[in-house]
């Protein structure tokens, strides 16, 4: 048996570096590593990182000063760079930063227990390659056997949409998607252990068309395959393209009731003239005709969206049509953020907006999507809802759980327990979250 060792990973960015820290930290499990909280008492050291917005890299490097105390105290401990960062930076991680002993793309961590014996000869170790084998087909079965009611499942990996402003085809590569037996596989061992919520991811998620059964398999053919398994009470998935948004995935929304009632669907803008020069390939037209075939599919189903603003050219009319959809469609919640410069991405060549001007459409955006938000969350108030609860909240015999509509909701009542789904009356709405009364 090796050696116990302890591993201590910091995630950085979306879910699907979530789901890819459980993974590495399975894949280090046969090597004699289980994890740790505390940094400061562990053997290795993992950074997964996020290259999405601006200065990723840097608030590494600063992470990275901050460990070297620890490093000097502690000669023999490991550290290592893993994600997109990883993948953009490769060695020059290294050389900024000798104290790094090794760097792991996104699409090579598989290979980690082969860089971790490498390391004890005292040879820095680099992968940043795009493998031929597909990593899923080398890493082990899910280990924890003790886990929350809920888990993430990555179905499909990287991006073949170019868009002007995203790096994540360079660090991620193209759109590949994971055979369906395999899927299936995966789902079943996580319900085995406990799981009763799986959140389907991918960076296309939509664009899901993997084998099974001697075909292609849709996204909505997976879903309705995963809700046959018994003891999986509810499917999610993210992050979505208006493009892939096709007819037999619309319908799964209304016929599939495992399938949750909550959409992410990015449209980054209202106005076509930015969503041209963003290369997103949709116009704000088809967004909003295809939110009006979801609700008709899914009448109480609650939107979320991505946006930019400040993209390089976007005018101030540019601006006032992302306001315009965002009052039409009518968000439930939503991401924005300022336009940030990606170094290898078309858009980075271009001249941006002020960033006075930026900032202010920014603003006024937000209070636009917090308005909505609030306004979605009032109206549950005295509605009925489903929620799984996933871990006791901060009173005495209080536990907060999720909706069906991804809304957080807390309720202090003794008998319930993680893992549980009740039926809760929403008695009122809070800056981030909903209280209630179980039925």
């Amino acid at each position: 048996m090796a050696e116990a060792k302890k591993l201590f990973i910091k995630t950085y960015g979306c879910q699907m570096n979530v789901y890819d820290s459980e993974r590495m930290a399975e894949a280090l499990a046969p090597s004699g590593y289980t994890l740790t909280e505390q940094a400061d008492q562990a053997d290795m050291i993992l950074l997964n990182t996020c290259h999405i917005r601006e200065k990723a890299a840097e608030k590494v490097y600063s992470e990275l000063g901050r460990l070297k105390p620890i490093k000097a105290a502690r000669p023999e401990l490991k550290i290592g760079v893993a994600g997109c960062v990883a993948q953009a930076e490769g060695e020059e991680i290294i050389r900024r930063q000798p104290l790094v002993d090794l760097v792991v793309g996104p699409q090579s961590y598989h290979r980690l227990p082969e860089m971790e014996k490498t390391l004890r000869s005292g040879t820095p170790q680099v992968e940043t390659d795009f493998p031929a084998e597909d990593k899923f087909d080398h890493l082990p079965s899910a280990r924890r056997a003790n886990r929350g009611p809920t888990a993430f499942l990555t179905v499909q990996e990287g991006c073949d949409k170019f868009c002007a402003f995203c790096v994540v085809p360079y660090t991620r590569g193209a759109e590949v998607s994971r055979p369906s037996a395999r899927i299936l596989a995966e789902a079943q061992e996580l319900v085995a252990r406990g799981v009763r919520e799986i959140s389907l991811l991918g960076q296309n998620v939509n664009a899901y068309h993997g084998a099974g059964d001697g075909s292609d398999w849709s996204l909505a053919r997976l879903i309705k395959a995963l809700a046959r398994i018994e003891g999986l009470e509810r499917i999610r998935y993210t992050t979505s393209h208006p493009n892939d948004m096709d007819e037999d995935l619309i319908e799964a929304h209304g016929s599939e009731p495992k399938l949750m009632p909550y959409l992410h669907l990015p449209v980054q803008s209202g106005s076509d003239r930015v969503l041209r020069a963003m290369n997103r390939k949709h116009t704000a037209e088809a967004y909003l005709r295809l939110v009006e075939r979801l609700r008709a599919a899914r009448p109480d189903l609650l939107l979320s969206g991505d946006f930019i603003v400040g993209f390089p050219g976007e005018s101030d009319a540019d601006f006032e049509a992302t306001l315009d959809l965002v009052r039409a469609v009518g968000y439930g919640q939503a991401y924005s953020f300022k336009y940030s410069a990606r170094p290898g991405t078309p858009a980075s060549e271009r001249e941006g907006v002020p960033d006075s001007v930026a900032s202010d459409r920014l603003a006024r955006l937000q209070e636009l999507l917090g308005a909505q938000q609030r306004a979605a969350q009032q109206a549950m108030v005295g509605r009925e809802v489903t929620v799984l609860f996933e871990k006791p909240g901060r009173l005495p015999w209080q536990m907060v759980g999720k909706s069906e509509y991804l809304h957080a909701v807390h309720v202090t009542d003794p008998g319930l327990e993680k893992g549980q789904i009740a039926r809760v009356r929403v008695a009122a709405s809070a800056p981030n979250s909903l209280s209630g009364v179980r039925l």
